[in-house]
């Protein structure tokens, strides 16, 4: 695609997101932003083919937008309070783009989602490496991003259909605190307790090394990260 091009689609996703952004997706027809974007309603259909394809090109304009706050975040020396500081970006996020959150994180039919969601769960699992890494998780990475990202876009999702008065400013903070004390430990885990978080680290640093950088064989280090992950259970 040549660079006229480009800038055009990327005018068309410009163009659409306000139309969303201002009056939701029922407003996004191909006919109302090819007449905002000042293109024939054919030329759109050459660059997304329909509406669904529209929408899906929204959805991860939305999500680059979204990266594109978290890569700007630094990081602190302590990761816990790196995820606390990830959740309420990703909580301000949605209620500042509420109908491009519902785009994002919402769903046309069970089972699908955006592909652009994957790069966000990467971004999220490299958090919670990085507090496995430190000794601090109690709960396997995975299933720590699984658990984190059901909390933390339910109560988005909930905050967005609450009018604005109405909010409780205390949801999401102490869902927040009570999502993530359920997964971290102690800086300092009493010998009883630190086996798990200990299991945590050493797989994380595995998982860090990459094959060409451990020592063990493919076979013996899958058999060896299978141990941890049952010990950290």
């Amino acid at each position: 695609m040549d660079d006229a091009k480009i800038r055009t689609r990327r005018q068309i996703i410009e163009v659409a997101a306000e139309i969303l952004e201002r009056e939701g997706a029922h407003a996004v027809s191909t006919r109302s932003v090819a007449a905002a974007a000042g293109i024939r309603a054919a030329s759109l259909y050459q660059y997304f083919g329909d509406k669904d394809g529209l929408l899906a090109a929204l959805a991860i304009h939305g999500f680059d937008l979204y990266l594109a706050e978290k890569h700007a975040l630094a990081r602190t020396d302590d990761p816990v309070a790196d995820m606390r500081r990830g959740w309420d970006t990703h909580v301000d996020f949605g209620l500042r783009h509420p109908a491009l959150y519902l785009l994002m994180y919402g769903t046309d039919r069970p089972g699908r989602r955006p592909p652009a969601a994957d790069e966000a769960n990467a971004f999220l699992l490299r958090f919670l490496d990085r507090a496995a890494d430190a000794g601090r998780l109690r709960v396997p990475p995975v299933l720590s991003a699984r658990l984190c990202l059901a909390a933390v876009t339910g109560v988005t999702l909930s905050l967005i259909g609450t009018p604005a008065e109405d909010r409780d400013p205390e949801l999401s903070p102490r869902a927040r605190d009570i999502l993530i004390d359920s997964l971290i430990t102690d800086p300092a885990p009493a010998a009883g307790s630190g086996l798990a978080s200990r299991a945590l680290a050493l797989d994380a640093a595995i998982a860090a090394a990459g094959e060409d950088g451990f020592p063990l064989r493919p076979a013996e280090t899958a058999l060896l990260r299978d141990w941890l992950d049952r010990l950290a259970r």
